[in-house]
């Protein structure tokens, strides 16, 4: 392969590896260690140690300096093996690797395992240019690659290791369904050391920095993987956002919950990003609004991952959206009503027939209400806490039963941990067990994350909110798969949507031009007229009838506000006059300012809108998802509450209302305190219109800002509008 052939490559595909692909690199047959050691303290030593955990496969050191390393012969380099290895693990000097990459794809290798650093993260461009040549190297071998900058691959229903990280061969295995993806490997390890206290996986993946294989094909292994229910990822960010979105929605149409933690949200988190894993972290509004269209579990805190992970791993589809909560302690069954309040989870009453065997063993000074308080006669009495489980279970209106778990102590927790596990394994719901006790590893505890039916919590919050997630998780995704599997008509936009004389432009439209393009997909604007002279602008309003505004019109001063080129609610024609003078006086100033002219199409006299709520819609190209409309209340509240919905386009316009009705201010909408009930419908349309713009005939424009839009009892009415247009197409 020639230099000529690799130099500049980019990785570029949007297809996504599968079992298929991916088989000899993460479930090999033969593994080669390229840098194995005899040296405990080195990486070559730890993976094989790693791997020396029950992998009933073929292991190769490499190594010329050995003749055997742990009872294995030693060979001096791959070409010398007995046969080609499915999968390699370098560890070696970056400055070896593309060379080690280079002679295994010709070989035949199926997979690659790179611990090296010091690629595409630096940010230097000479070590940018090895990784892309690495990752073109894999692309045309087919040799799938992992790395570089990993920690490993483990594969805990081979039973294998492919990891450099201390001692994981002492640590526990145990048969679980949860598949761990992280872009950090040191976090995502911190999460799988949960083993240690008997938390089962199937697989851990840390791709690094994913020259070739991503964090997308390891989601779409792990729904291909038949151990596999659930899917945890520690995630910072994709270079291609269609690919998430597809192994996402892949993830949903199996039932698979996906489970994504995101990192990367802010600024300083994002430039951290692309020094640590080279990844291109994105919008947060539009990786959320991806989530969300693929059904994705966001987890907002990093605590909440692996518990949120067990309990969609240890229950199946919820049979109603309330919970029952039953605890020994008064005190801590107000606090988890309290929680439920707080997120919005159903406490319904329990049926009679459920409050009559409660009443049959709870003292009378307990509750058999929903929560139910046990009283502090429970802690003598392991059957009691059974009887009343057993009964919430039983009733139809609980999807699971909360249990607060007090005070810790030998022998009785411990005998009441086994009692209630075993319990649980005989119920067809799920038992969440909140240990409120601060003594995190008290007895019994153990029993309890061992259970393979109760859920464990160390939080009453993480536990309620789980349950939330959980409820919406299966309460939405018939409906998303719905709208996946029947994908929006995205309407033909006329040619007059984009004027013929802005068809080359580029850069910040005026607000005349920006509503040409409005009004030719359909989007209602004010009626107005573009003027040069103070007599022209008379002759305008008086077609248009007073009261109207007055503003500069000039795609170099899109904020007129601020700029001080607005004057509104000009009643007659003397005012309408006066605002003329000042509004050319201004001009002058800003140009005298700047120093130099201040270029203007001329004056936007323009009919005044104010009988509604200001609104706005838009939409803005994202780098990795492409465009995301948005809709929200507009003027200054915009700046001041940032109530605004996102979704990638296109949307129908079901979405869209369900946009407009997720706003936190939406009842004042809908007939709050007898305000007029607004035409919801007709910003919908609205929406839906500028959605289809944005994925069609729009592809010039990177954004598109309508505020305010007034949303009035019938119709809507874009009042100002700023459309920025890319030098060239955008690739859809």
């Amino acid at each position: 392969m020639s230099e000529e052939t690799i130099q500049g490559y980019v990785p570029n595909r949007h297809q996504l590896f599968g079992r298929t692909d991916m088989r000899r690199l993460i479930d090999p047959a033969s593994i080669a260690v390229i840098g194995a050691s005899e040296s405990p303290a080195s990486f070559g030593f730890k993976t094989l140690e790693n791997i020396d955990i029950g992998y009933g496969g073929r292991v190769y050191p490499i190594n010329p300096k050995y003749q055997t390393i742990r009872g294995l012969p030693c060979y001096p380099s791959l070409e010398a093996l007995p046969e080609v290895p499915d999968c390699v693990v370098v560890i070696v000097p970056m400055e070896q690797v593309e060379p080690l990459v280079t002679q295994a794809a010709a070989l035949g290798v199926g997979g690659m395992v790179i611990y090296s650093a010091g690629f595409a993260e630096v940010g230097e461009p000479a070590l940018v240019a090895i990784q892309q040549r690495i990752a073109k190297i894999a692309a045309q071998s087919g040799m799938r690659v992992f790395g570089p900058n990993c920690v490993g691959i483990i594969n805990f229903t081979s039973k294998l290791g492919l990891t450099f990280m201390p001692k994981f061969n002492e640590m526990p295995i145990h048969p679980g369904t949860i598949g761990l993806v992280s872009q950090s490997g040191a976090l995502g390890y911190c999460v799988l050391q949960a083993a240690e206290r008997g938390i089962g996986f199937t697989h851990y993946l840390a791709p690094g920095n994913s020259c070739d294989v991503d964090v997308c094909d390891m989601i779409n292994y792990l729904v291909e993987d038949d151990r596999t229910k659930v899917i945890a990822c520690l995630f910072e960010g994709v270079r291609d956002g269609a690919r998430l979105l597809e192994a996402a929605q892949r993830a949903l149409a199996a039932g698979k919950p996906l489970l994504i933690y995101k990192l990367a949200n802010t600024e300083i988190a994002q430039r951290t990003a692309l020094s640590h894993t080279g990844t291109l972290a994105g919008s947060n509004a539009a990786y959320m609004a991806a989530f969300r269209k693929a059904g994705v579990v966001v987890i907002d805190n990093w605590e909440e991952l692996l518990e949120t992970a067990l309990l969609f791993a240890r229950a199946s589809k919820p049979v109603t959206d309330g919970i029952g909560i039953m605890a020994s302690s008064g005190g801590a069954a107000i606090m988890a009503a309290d929680k439920a309040a707080e997120f919005g989870v159903l406490l319904p009453p329990p049926e009679k027939a459920t409050s009559e065997k409660l009443a049959a063993v709870i003292p009378h000074f307990g509750s058999t209400a929903n929560p139910c308080d046990l009283t502090a006669e429970s802690l003598r009495n392991a059957q009691m806490y059974g009887s009343c489980i057993k009964a919430f279970a039983d009733d139809p209106n609980f999807a699971a039963i909360v249990v607060p778990m007090m005070s810790a102590n030998k022998p009785a927790t411990v005998e009441r941990a086994q009692y209630l596990s075993d319990l649980a394994s005989t119920l067809d719901k799920p038992v969440c067990l909140v240990w409120v006790n601060e003594w995190h590893q008290g007895p019994g505890s153990e029993v309890y994350d061992a259970s393979e039916k109760i859920v464990m919590f160390r939080s009453m919050m993480r536990c309620i909110k789980a349950l939330k997630s959980w409820i919406a998780y299966y309460g939405n995704r018939d409906c998303l798969l719905a709208r996946i599997q029947s994908k929006p008509a995205v309407a033909a936009t006329s040619q007059a949507a984009v004027p013929s004389a802005i068809e080359s432009a580029s850069g910040t439209l005026s607000e005349s031009a920006s509503k040409n393009i409005l009004a030719g997909i359909g989007v209602p604007v004010t009626r107005e007229a573009l003027v040069q002279t103070a007599e022209q602008a008379v002759t305008a309003a008086q077609s248009l009838g007073y009261p109207v505004a007055l503003k500069v019109d000039s795609s170099t001063l899109p904020h007129k506000t601020e700029a001080g080129v607005i004057r509104l609610g000009l009643t007659d024609e003397a005012a309408l006059r006066k605002a003329f003078g000042e509004l050319l006086h201004v001009v002058s100033q800003l140009s005298a300012k700047s120093g130099q002219p201040v270029a203007i199409n001329g004056f936007l006299v323009q009919e005044m809108v104010t009988d509604g709520v200001e609104m706005m819609i838009g939409f803005k190209r994202d780098v990795q998802f492409g465009p995301l409309v948005m809709c929200g209340f507009g003027g200054i509240d915009l700046e001041l509450t940032r109530d605004v919905a996102v979704a990638l386009a296109p949307v129908t316009h079901d979405e869209a209302t369900d946009m407009i009705r997720s706003l936190r201010k939406f009842p004042l909408l809908d007939g709050f305190r007898k305000l007029p009930v607004r035409d919801v419908k007709s910003m919908a349309d609205a929406l839906v219109r500028l959605s289809n713009f944005a994925v069609g005939d729009g592809a010039r424009c990177s954004e598109i800002d309508v505020n305010p839009l007034m949303l009035k009892v019938a119709g809507v009415t874009a009042v100002d509008a700023l459309v920025v247009m890319d030098g060239q197409t955008v690739a859809q």
